[in-house]
């Protein structure tokens, strides 16, 4: 389907934002996070998801990679649909989700609406598991990371466990780590590895 969207924001409601490209208007569900850098009048990229259904054609666009990466995780949770996805996105930046996956954090999760406390064990039991499937189990990844002075290795192991359901591989985490300040917070840390992998 599409990667991306980009053209004139003609219109923009609550979860939803209209991109005229070509002369066509796509509705594009999306998050409050790419709803806020979002200007009527102004030109914008959306990186796309395409659901097709029985009943259904939905696109859903995202700022950035990171929101659409994971956008589609969350759906390959099983129980996970696009709206329940969706509203989780709206409510906890990529790095914030990754963070709630690694510490086991289901309070992040059922903050947004629509989503129990059983829906949120599933996310981070599923999210877990995939990164054990895909060989890229926290341990390993905290091992390949690099030594720094002064950090916990508590903060290092939630770091190395987020950039991995995030998809980054054991290499990919050692090298986005090398040289990086690790005295920070860790959710500072993965924006930072976030930012560094857009460029």
């Amino acid at each position: 389907m599409f990667y991306y969207l980009e053209g004139t924001v003609t219109v923009i409601e609550k979860n939803l934002a209209v991109i005229d490209a070509g002369g066509v208007g796509f509705l594009c569900n999306t998050t409050t996070t790419t709803l806020s850098r979002l200007e009527v009048g102004a030109r914008a990229r959306l990186y796309t998801y395409v659901n097709v259904a029985e009943t259904a054609l939905d696109i859903y666009g995202f700022y950035d990679t990171q929101e659409r990466r994971c956008f589609e995780l969350l759906l390959s949770v099983s129980g996970v649909g696009p709206k329940a996805a969706l509203s989780i996105m709206s409510s906890v930046t990529p790095e914030g989700l990754a963070l709630a996956v690694a510490t086991d954090n289901e309070k992040m999760l059922t903050a947004a609406p629509g989503v129990g406390k059983r829906t949120a064990q599933r996310i981070i039991l599923e999210l877990k598991d995939k990164i054990v499937r895909q060989d890229m189990k926290i341990s390993a990844a905290s091992a390949a990371a690099p030594a720094a002075p002064g950090p916990s290795g508590k903060k290092l192991s939630d770091v190395t466990a987020a950039l991995a359901v995030l998809g980054y591989s054991p290499a990919e985490i050692t090298l986005a780590l090398s040289g990086m300040d690790l005295e920070r917070s860790t959710e500072e840390i993965i924006r930072d590895v976030l930012k560094g992998s857009l460029k």
